[in-house]
């Protein structure tokens, strides 16, 4: 069935991983702006009823993802250079005013679940499992945002990084080992109690996301 094969689970919130599904298919341009988004065809493509693709059709326009288009349903919008810049600049921003509060405060045992949380990435990356590095990935920052305390901030961090194409990253090997290093460059950052390499610990792995988008997107037809 077409909605295994994507991940989709039927859950209540299962409006928002059609939303996500297509995110991911915006942000990295297989569909391009311009593209009408038909309610039938996508809700038959990815094996679920209508309604939870009209609801997070309605979250995307929300989003500015998508356009209302008179007699022609959605449309994907456009996304510009400047787009992906800014999504990564303000993950990067929020992230490392996290790591930088997080330095005065982890303890060791707090450390230690971020130690183990980057060995799940590295077991996952060396079994070359997509969906586990992604996993891996998610909970290594959930880990660290919860230490902070700035659970607002993480919030918004979340939030902005509903933008990132996960699947994308994950399937590029060059990518794992970026990320792997910078994990392990800001646990070294916080054992030695220092909140300035912690961020440029953690800053490497959003202006590294930001260039691989860049240029997988110069590939593809969208600012040809």
């Amino acid at each position: 069935m077409a909605s295994e094969s994507l991940g989709l689970r039927r859950r209540p919130q299962l409006s928002e991983e059609v939303a996500s599904i297509l995110r991911h298919k915006i942000m990295t341009a297989e569909l391009l702006p311009g593209t009408p988004i038909r309610m039938d065809e996508t809700a038959l493509e990815l094996g679920v009823s209508v309604t939870p693709v009209r609801e997070a059709l309605l979250t995307l326009r929300g989003e500015g993802m998508v356009e209302s288009a008179p007699h022609r349903g959605y449309v994907v919008a456009g996304l510009s250079r400047t787009d992906v810049e800014d999504v990564f600049w303000l993950q990067e921003q929020a992230a490392t005013r996290i790591a930088r509060r997080t330095a005065g405060l982890i303890d060791d045992d707090q450390l230690a679940l971020l130690v183990a949380a980057n060995d799940r990435l590295r077991g996952a990356v060396a079994g070359n499992d997509a969906v586990a590095i992604t996993e891996a990935e998610f909970e290594f920052h959930r880990t660290h945002n919860r230490i902070s305390g700035s659970n607002k901030l993480a919030w918004f961090l979340l939030a902005a990084t509903r933008y990132t194409p996960h699947q994308l990253y994950a399937s590029d090997p060059d990518w794992a080992a970026v990320t792997l290093d910078s994990h392990q460059r800001l646990i070294e950052a916080y054992r030695a109690g220092d909140p300035d390499d912690a961020a440029a610990a953690i800053a490497v792995q959003f202006t590294d996301g930001a260039e691989r988008l860049l240029a997988h997107l110069e590939t593809t037809p969208l600012w040809g």
